[in-house]
C-alpha cells in the first residue's frame, strides 16, 4: 500500500508540475501541492538501502536542471514554459530530497 500510494504521488506530481509549466498557473497553492507530494514520495518510496543512491541522483538531477532552466529560458516560444518546468521538478525533487536527507540523518544519529 505504501509503495502505490507514493508510485501514484511522483506520477501525480510529475503531470502537476507539467500542467503548472504548461498553462503558467501562478497561484501559490499548486507549489505547495508539489510539495507536499515531493515529501510524500520521500516518505513512503524510498528505503533504507535506497537513501545514498537517491540522494546522489537528486544533486545530480538538481543541479543539472538548474543549469538546464537558465540555458533554454532563451528558447523562443517555448523557452520560458521549459524553464519553468525545470524549476518546478527541481522544486519536486528538492522536497523528497530533504525527507529522505533527515531520515538518513536520524538513523545516523541513532547508531
Amino acid at each position: 500500500m505504501k509503495k502505490t500510494l507514493g508510485g501514484w504521488a511522483f506520477i501525480i506530481g510529475l503531470i502537476l508540475a507539467i500542467i503548472i509549466a504548461l498553462f503558467g498557473i501562478n497561484y501559490t497553492w499548486p507549489v505547495y501541492l508539489l510539495v507536499f507530494l515531493g515529501i510524500i514520495v520521500g516518505l513512503l518510496n524510498i528505503t533504507d538501502k535506497e537513501v545514498g543512491s537517491f540522494l546522489i541522483a537528486s544533486i545530480a538531477f538538481m543541479a543539472a536542471f538548474t543549469i538546464l532552466s537558465v540555458m533554454v529560458a532563451e528558447i523562443p516560444a517555448m523557452g520560458a514554459m521549459l524553464a519553468e518546468l525545470f524549476k518546478l521538478l527541481n522544486i519536486f525533487v528538492a522536497a523528497s530530497a530533504v525527507v529522505v536527507a533527515f531520515k538518513a540523518l536520524f538513523a545516523q544519529a541513532k547508531n
